[in-house]
């Protein structure tokens, strides 16, 4: 991997963490078309997702701050209690990958026939949120719950994890700014966990072929356009324009299906 293949693929991650068009996807469809394999270098899957959850704790660092003092506070305060609705949510994802872990590896092997239909089901998602009703509820446990099994679900390339779980707390009538701030922090601690696996279970070694430089670019290339991303994710939710990428998912979907 060259430093060029680097940037364009960390751009892709930080974009796409958080825009409502599946990261996952979008750097299977990447694979393909730059002729690399991102999961044969362990350091730079570490780098990028790394780079995205930091452009994340930025942009929520006093949320996070706040939560944390009311989390080990142990009372029944708001932000006690958000936390613990945080944890709940990621419930889903972490029995997905105690459990199934080899078979989401499986997933990612550049099929990009899947890719294309889980961006036509992801565009499908985002079409009906049109028809959600207006929110104004604050997240429930079964809220948390339900948001945590959409987070799931989109460990599948294709799917959207930021659009299907502020799609689910749309649907739910969740409060619009409320449900993606929710969306945002509810993913820290399985990417930081998913990674730590990484960094101790990966056979450096076989890896020791990435050298430092696209590593580097990759990492703020993917924090830049997360920072970035991040904060325009936030104001597209509270105007309730995700329709858009509604359109752009489906289209991708279909060139995904017929180029690829």
């Amino acid at each position: 991997m060259n430093w060029i293949e680097a940037l364009v693929l960390g751009l892709i991650q930080g974009l796409t963490e958080f825009l409502p068009v599946s990261s996952s996807g979008h750097l299977e469809l990447g694979k393909v078309l730059l002729n690399t394999n991102l999961n044969e270098n362990l350091q730079f899957s570490i780098a990028v997702h790394g780079a995205t959850v930091l452009s994340t704790i930025v942009v929520f660092r006093k949320d996070l701050l706040n939560l944390i003092k009311s989390f080990f506070l142990f009372n029944n305060s708001q932000e006690s209690l958000y936390g613990w609705k945080i944890l709940f949510s990621m419930i889903p994802v972490g029995l997905l990958g105690l459990f199934f872990s080899d078979q989401i590896e499986a997933l990612f092997h550049g099929n990009t026939m899947m890719v294309g239909s889980m961006l036509i089901f992801t565009s499908l998602v985002l079409a009906f949120t049109k028809l959600a009703p207006g929110g104004s509820k604050p997240i429930s446990f079964k809220s948390a719950f339900l948001i945590g099994i959409a987070q799931a679900l989109a460990v599948i390339p294709g799917i959207s994890r930021s659009g299907l779980t502020i799609s689910m707390g749309l649907y739910l009538g969740n409060k619009k700014d409320e449900v993606a701030r929710f969306s945002f922090l509810m993913v820290i601690l399985p990417i930081l966990g998913a990674n730590i696996l990484e960094l101790f279970s990966g056979d450096y070694d076989q890896y020791s072929e990435v050298s430092l430089l696209p590593i580097l670019v990759g990492f703020f290339s993917a924090f830049i356009a997360g920072l970035l991303a991040c904060k325009w994710m936030i104001r597209i939710v509270k105007k309730g324009n995700i329709f858009y990428f509604a359109v752009y998912c489906f289209v991708l979907g279909i060139l995904a299906i017929t180029l690829f």
